[in-house]
């Protein structure tokens, strides 16, 4: 019997087998993928769009931004939505909706347009991402589900590299902007008909509830921390954005409270507590706040270095970032298959690994095989986030999956905003600076902050690992 043997699994919220259980695990990937994929490969087609359509620096801050906003800020509220319709029913809506809406992108007339269905395109990838982990959770187990949540982080870190690539693979041959969302329209809508015949039906909770001022303390909570960090940089961190960040910090008490007057009267709350009480949930949310942090703060250093100071391609840009994709997914794949007994203490030493690798990045700024091999270090000391959602999750009961996806991917998620903020806003104003700190130097100091989260990672994984009892087979 589990520590979380406690919680009472309703009838409908029994894990669903399935015998498709591969032609399952791809068909939620590739929507995974589609989601992650979007949220890189309009950056390389800002400067075509902006001549197209003849669009205003605030114009294309939002048709880059706008879909990371609104999907950031939904997250927890798709999740939701999949306990209470079925997450079969939201995967295959949030599918439809980004399917649709990224067809309206590429056909969009004017900038008005193309901002509109990126933030809808978010709205459903927050419908449809939390799904993804929810149906791994719950379909499958013991070795099958480390493997399939290694393959789950794998998308993840690929499709943000990928996305960089094929941006630039596509508008290297002369395609146009609109062809960077068009080529995605086919994918999805076989990707719906492929969901429809095999994703397993289940009946959702009906009658959880919404929480209402659960989702709405917790959406301003987030969109307060959300728009200033992504917006802050581009407009020189204005004042109201620090007001903003200064209320966020008072939402989220608010949101505290509230979950807990919910709870107190018998309601179901947003984020039930009995799913941070799971053994591994609050380290883990730790982890993968400071983790995911150093990923996207060095996707955007990475790429800014490799075409701005040492003028690559797009295109050479993604592909100097492979061997850190790769080591990632190595590493992630491997995992399950190790001895129990080794699986506890690779965590904490794949930090280890990547610290000093992201100096070592900076200290190889030049680039070519020195700087790929450091890249391939980091990739392969962050591969061990896999296990830290693994060991994450495995306790939380499968009545409580999707709090549980909804609570990861949005840490997640802030992490990387945090990230490409917060050093990102140093790299820039580094390089920009014409006296002695300018040029590599701007990538050794953002090397320094990066090897610092990652440090700020490890130690949270001391706390997941000790004393933890061996996962279930």
């Amino acid at each position: 019997m589990t520590q979380t043997a406690a919680f009472t699994s309703p009838a409908h919220t029994k894990p669903q087998k399935t015998k498709a259980s591969g032609l399952l695990l791809a068909i939620i990937l590739v929507g995974q993928f589609l989601a992650i994929l979007n949220v890189n490969i309009v950056n390389v087609a800002t400067p075509t769009i902006e001549s197209d359509l003849h669009s205003s620096g605030a114009g294309l801050q939002m048709i880059v931004a706008g879909y990371t906003i609104v999907y950031a800020v939904l997250l927890i509220t798709g999740a939701r939505i999949g306990d209470l319709f079925g997450y079969r029913n939201a995967f295959l809506g949030g599918l439809a909706v980004f399917t649709v809406t990224t067809l309206g992108a590429g056909l969009a007339p004017s900038t008005g347009w193309l901002i509109a269905f990126r933030l809808l395109q978010g709205a459903g990838a927050a419908l449809m991402m939390p799904q993804v982990l929810t149906l791994i959770q719950r379909n499958y187990q013991g070795a099958a589900r480390g493997r399939a949540i290694g393959l789950w982080s794998l998308v993840i870190s690929g499709g943000i590299v990928v996305g960089q690539a094929l941006g630039g693979i596509l508008l290297g041959f002369g395609a146009g902007w609109r062809l960077v969302f068009l080529v995605l329209v086919p994918v999805g809508a076989l990707l719906m008909a492929a969901g429809l015949r095999v994703l397993p039906a289940d009946a959702g909770g009906g009658k959880t509830g919404l929480d209402p001022w659960g989702l709405v303390s917790l959406s301003a909570a987030v969109l307060l921390l959300v728009v200033p960090m992504v917006l802050g940089r581009d407009l020189g961190w204005p004042l109201w954005g620090w007001i903003s960040m200064g209320l966020s910090v008072l939402m989220f008490g608010a949101f505290v409270q509230i979950e807990r007057w919910v709870t107190a009267r018998g309601g179901r709350p947003l984020v039930d507590a009995r799913v941070l009480r799971a053994p591994g949930m609050r380290p883990g949310l730790a982890i993968l706040l400071f983790g995911p942090a150093t990923w996207g703060a060095f996707l955007f250093t990475s790429a800014l270095h490799l075409q701005g100071d040492l003028h690559l391609t797009p295109l050479g840009s993604g592909m100097m970032l492979v061997p850190c994709a790769l080591a990632f997914g190595l590493v992630g794949l491997a995992w399950p298959r190790l001895p129990i007994g080794l699986q506890r203490p690779l965590v904490p030493v794949g930090y280890v690994v990547a610290a000093p690798a992201y100096l070592g990045l900076g200290l190889a700024a030049g680039g070519g095989l020195p700087y790929a091999i450091m890249s391939a270090l980091v990739g392969a000391g962050l591969g061990v986030q896999v296990a830290v959602t693994n060991m994450a999750t495995e306790q939380v009961d499968g009545a409580f999956a999707a709090d549980a996806s909804g609570a990861l991917l949005t840490v997640m998620q802030l992490g990387q905003v945090i990230g490409v903020s917060t050093v990102g806003t140093l790299f820039i104003t580094l390089s920009q600076n014409h006296g002695p700190v300018a040029g590599p130097s701007a990538s050794l100091w953002a090397a320094i902050a990066m090897a610092g989260l990652a440090v700020l990672a490890g130690l949270s994984s001391l706390f997941l690992v000790r004393g933890r009892v061996p996962a279930r087979a």
